[in-house]
């Protein structure tokens, strides 16, 4: 009696947690050491879609914290990229660079498939396309596989390039004058987006100033700038926020805009590829007294998600490129927004995010749900 008590004292909690999303589902494989947890936040454009990280949380709460946040967030991404997918997200709590096997991405490529299409998933931090190639083995609702899987290949290409689209949105709002090559930026993080996205300034003659904790990548950005017109800069990591240029870029950890390094950042605009990266909404009115525009990154990363949500309908890198360049106009009209109605960048992003599932479910019927396109699931 004494444990029933116990789990209804706890019942409220857990529900208060998960109040603004549709379903929650935890994973656990004791043979293969599986413990994974799926968050649906919302479908009313369509399926949830959403990556997933592989991180060694230190406890259930904080994995739980951590994939309802970002599961929420691909609402936000899916709607203002135009799809017609909803958000979520998934997390695997373990080490990936000692707890993967297999079995343990089979596993939960059976707990997906469970869904029956509620949710389509693949690779996001800790998690790689061979991970989700063993996934694919159980379940069709797997995208971002490599090509030779019927996928589309790397979504960084398509992230990367969504920034240099959202870096020429920023340039024309701030200098009237879209072209890259003579500004200078701040790259913090050369992973897969972030090495991509300094490669392409480059050619266009860049100044850049560039950090990473791997120092191997660090020296290789450094030996390709030798090839091109642009110049790099190496920096250390505590003196990355307070270097003087015209745009900061954050490709990665989140949270990277707080209270110590709003104070430092000597830039006139923000553009990343990191997801999250205000620690608070309360960071988007500091910038702006600050003077400084901020891009929202789930506009600007958006490039990434816009090809593995057209994988399912045959990959053709055309198509994705064409969708990917809307990153620009929708980037503009959130900057004239937000200066027309003197609110924020994130306030205004928002606003069009809520306008749009505003509208859908206004229309959503099921003859409207009939008339969409057909996914091309694999058989």
């Amino acid at each position: 009696m004494k444990q029933l008590e116990e789990i209804k004292v706890a019942e409220p909690d857990i529900f208060q947690k998960i109040a603004n999303h549709e379903q929650v589902v935890f994973c656990n494989d004791p043979t293969t050491g599986l413990q994974a947890i799926i968050a649906i936040h919302d479908t009313t454009l369509g399926p949830a879609l959403g990556g997933t990280r592989m991180y060694p949380y230190k406890s259930v709460d904080e994995a739980l914290e951590d994939v309802l946040r970002l599961s929420e967030g691909m609402t936000y991404k899916c709607a203002a990229a135009d799809l017609d997918f909803g958000g979520g997200k998934a997390v695997i709590i373990g080490d990936p660079e000692n707890d993967k096997s297999p079995g343990l991405f089979r596993s939960f490529g059976q707990f997906v498939d469970s869904l029956n299409g509620r949710f389509y998933t693949g690779t996001d931090m800790g998690t790689t396309t061979d991970d989700f190639v063993q996934a694919l083995k159980e379940t069709n609702f797997i995208n971002g596989i490599p090509e030779a899987y019927g996928g589309s290949g790397d979504s960084s290409i398509s992230t990367a390039h969504g920034v240099i689209y959202a870096l020429e949105a920023t340039n024309q709002y701030l200098f009237s004058d879209k072209r890259l090559g003579n500004r200078s930026y701040v790259i913090q993080g050369l992973g897969k987006v972030g090495y991509k996205v300094a490669e392409q300034l480059l050619e266009t003659g860049a100044e850049l100033y560039v950090n990473d904790l791997n120092k191997n990548t660090v020296q290789l950005i450094k030996e390709k700038a030798k090839n091109t017109n642009g110049t790099v800069h190496i920096v250390d990591c505590d003196a990355i926020y307070s270097v003087g240029a015209d745009v900061f870029i954050p490709c990665a950890m989140g949270a990277v805009i707080n209270d110590q390094t709003i104070d430092q950042l000597n830039v006139k605009g923000i553009v990343g590829s990191a997801n999250n990266q205000l620690q608070s909404s309360n960071h988007a009115k500091k910038l702006q007294e600050k003077g400084i525009l901020y891009a929202p990154d789930y506009i600007v990363n958006a490039g990434g998600l816009i090809q593995v949500a057209d994988e399912l309908y045959g990959p053709n890198q055309q198509r994705v490129l064409e969708k990917t360049k809307a990153i620009y106009h929708s980037l503009l009209d959130i900057y004239r927004q937000a200066n027309m109605y003197s609110i924020t960048t994130v306030e205004a992003a928002n606003r069009k995010v809520q306008e749009s599932l505003a509208l859908q479910r206004s229309r959503n019927n099921f003859y409207a749900r009939k008339r969409r396109p057909k996914w091309n699931v694999r058989e």
